[in-house]
């Protein structure tokens, strides 16, 4: 079996709802998955809702960097309460997108280094998105001393360099269908360089899905593409790769041991 660490269910995402999709994940042997409830309030109450009712889901809160300039106290507040209350395993998705732009840079970082903070409060992992923002990000990392509780930098697509110094802070990478896509080199590289112990895989749907799929709706169903497309970058056995990469899921986000069996 599989986790998929990295997928967003809400209705803004998931128009035909969660249920369906998990099904077909389980049918392919994703036994869990990891809801990401950013977007705003309505998507993370949903994430730990879905979480509360499904022993096969996870969630995390957070605020996307692209949502940053729209962040303000009471959903800070509310997000604090969902975390306190056990709801949710990590803190994520957050970070810096310098590609987009949506909210100016220095309010990106003021509310990234805001949630590391809180995640370090509170002894919780933190869930990364960064994109053209290589050094900022691990700046604010270190400064922000996120090595105290680590995480995770989903949907990696940086480079060997970047990735050292991310598993220096204590961070896993998770590599989602982009490294399918054949001009992915560097992840290519970084994906069969990796530490097992330290590997995850995602879909990030319903973006990004892998070859085959690419270009059409991703779903966590899918994550099983990218996982043998890792495990052959690595010639390692797929079971191999799957067990690997279940088992650290478990540890980062403090699973239960039984967390995304059959």
């Amino acid at each position: 079996m599989l986790i998929d660490t990295h997928c967003h269910l809400d209705p803004g995402h998931c128009g035909a709802g969660p249920d369906e999709l998990l099904s077909r994940a389980r049918s392919e042997g994703v036994g869990g998955v990891v809801c990401i409830g950013v977007g705003g309030l309505e998507q993370a109450r949903f994430a730990v809702e879905l979480a509360s009712r499904r022993a096969d889901v996870a969630a995390t809160v957070g605020v996307h960097p692209h949502d940053a300039s729209s962040h303000d106290t009471e959903l800070a507040a509310e997000l604090r309460g969902l975390l306190q209350s056990g709801g949710a395993v990590a803190v994520g998705e957050v970070g810096l997108d310098y590609h987009y732009d949506h909210s100016p840079r220095d309010i990106q970082r003021e509310v990234f280094a805001s949630y590391v903070a809180l995640a370090r409060e509170l002894g919780l992992p933190l869930v990364i998105h960064t994109r053209s923002a290589p050094a900022d990000t691990l700046d604010l990392l270190r400064a922000e001393r996120a090595a105290d509780v680590g995480g995770v930098i989903h949907c990696f697509s940086e480079d060997l360099s970047f990735a050292r110094q991310a598993l220096d802070l204590g961070f896993y990478l998770s590599f989602s269908g982009i490294v399918t896509f054949k001009k992915a080199t560097e992840i290519q590289e970084v994906a069969a360089w990796a530490p097992l112990e330290r590997v995850l895989v995602e879909t990030d749907s319903p973006y990004l899905a892998p070859v085959p799929y690419r270009g059409k709706t991703n779903e966590p169903a899918y994550v099983t593409h990218t996982a043998r497309f890792v495990a052959d970058l690595r010639g390692t056995p797929y079971e191999e790769l799957c067990a690997a990469t279940t088992a650290n899921a478990r540890a980062l986000f403090r699973l239960p041991p039984t967390f995304g069996e059959a």
